[in-house]
């Protein structure tokens, strides 16, 4: 029985939305982010190894950059990140170039999966990226046209709030309010976790991007896998 005749019989109508975070869920980008930032941190400040403080995981590109100027008692402004994200972009580029990363696991076959589904639900984005920055992660992969909605890091720092973003823009593609259960996130960090609990979603864990599965099992998701499947991303929209 394929996908497709299987979602039939489990009569999937449940789940709506389905919200996929970026770096170690969806690709993994060689260090590509790392590297632009430590860039811009000594290109445009001075900082050499200005970065090697800050928690990349599960962070938002706009708290990253707060972060750094507090490290460094450095004057913060939205001019002045501004400035630093549209640096960030440039060296973003070139390090994709360069090394383009990977994608994870078993996304393909469960992107495919999801839009072989008789009742597809719509799929997007919830990433702490700023919008270009993901832009020119997933192009690299031919992945960004898989996705017609997102929150991101340049909606708000917080990333409780870009979910809310991220379903609200969800809402208004499918004309219709969507409850807590009808949305699933995927991520690979307890912060993919934080957010879909602060807007009732379901949650699905990987390990594809460094966080163990016990880490991510003490964050009570409600499903924790070592990696994608297809298989058994059919089953969780069904139920």
């Amino acid at each position: 029985m394929d996908l497709v005749q299987r979602a039939v019989r489990l009569g999937l109508k449940m789940v709506r939305l389905v919200l996929f975070d970026i770096d170690g869920t969806l690709i993994r980008t060689g260090g590509a982010g790392v590297a632009a930032f430590a860039r811009v941190a000594e290109h445009l400040y001075g900082r050499r190894e200005g970065t090697s403080g800050l928690s990349f995981h599960g962070a938002t590109d706009t708290g990253l950059v707060r972060d750094f100027f507090k490290a460094h008692a450095l004057p913060d402004s939205p001019w002045e990140r501004s400035r630093f994200l549209e640096a960030y972009v440039f060296w973003l580029d070139h390090h994709l170039g360069r090394a383009r990363g990977e994608i994870c696991p078993g996304v393909r076959s469960v992107l495919a999966a999801l839009q072989a589904l008789p009742h597809r639900p719509l799929l997007g984005l919830l990433t702490g990226n700023i919008r270009l920055g993901a832009e020119l992660k997933l192009r690299a992969h031919e992945l960004w046209d898989e996705f017609r909605i997102g929150g991101f890091g340049d909606d708000h720092e917080d990333r409780a709030q870009i979910a809310k973003v991220a379903r609200r823009r969800g809402e208004e593609v499918l004309g219709r309010s969507v409850r807590g259960p009808e949305v699933l996130v995927i991520g690979d960090t307890p912060a993919d976790i934080r957010c879909g609990r602060a807007i009732g979603a379901r949650c699905l864990a990987v390990a594809t991007g460094g966080v163990g599965l016990e880490a991510l099992r003490q964050c009570a998701p409600d499903w924790v896998w070592p990696e994608l499947s297809s298989e058994r991303i059919v089953e969780i929209c069904a139920s």
